[in-house]
């Protein structure tokens, strides 16, 4: 709930001020940037949570994909330990078109969710939610934006540092 602050427009003298609530209270989340074989169409799947993420919400994220998407499924994350928990390969054995392969550690620049990430942040810079609901609204808007918007979509693919043909 602290607000991110970004440099501004301001007339000469006058500085910005930026209030706000001092607030605990925060968001997380877990997201996947789709990409469809054959129609090289991009997806973006977000969860929010109101707590910290662990393997459970890791696992109600991996069903939500497997029930969206069809045929094999590779996912490339990061070497975080709720993705290599036991109930998280327990899923993993359930449904053998899911794979697992990892970045190497402490990579983020090849990870093009990374890149989501910096999106919503810019979104959200400058802005004072009052609520969590507010800030939850917040960040389900700039997701939504993201969403709808392809070029967006591959920016964040493209400025990863993954080799990528298209």
């Amino acid at each position: 709930m602290i607000p991110n602050v970004k440099r501004t427009w301001a007339p000469r003298g006058q500085t910005p001020t930026h209030y706000h609530k001092l607030s605990r209270e925060k968001i997380s989340a877990i997201s996947a940037l789709t990409v469809s074989p054959q129609k090289r169409r991009l997806g973006l799947y977000t969860h929010l949570w109101r707590n910290d993420v662990s393997s459970e919400e890791v696992i109600i994220f991996l069903e939500e994909l497997v029930q969206h998407l069809r045929g094999n499924i590779i996912i490339l994350w990061d070497n975080a330990s709720i993705h290599k928990n036991g109930l998280v390969a327990s899923f993993v054995e359930k449904y053998p078109r899911v794979h697992l392969e990892y970045f190497p550690t402490y990579a983020p620049e090849l990870n093009p969710t990374e890149y989501i990430w910096n999106q919503d942040d810019q979104a959200l810079s400058n802005t004072s939610p009052q609520s969590i609901a507010e800030l939850e609204q917040l960040l389900i808007n700039s997701n939504n934006r993201l969403t709808d918007s392809q070029k967006l979509l591959w920016a964040c693919i493209k400025a990863s540092d993954l080799p990528w043909k298209t």
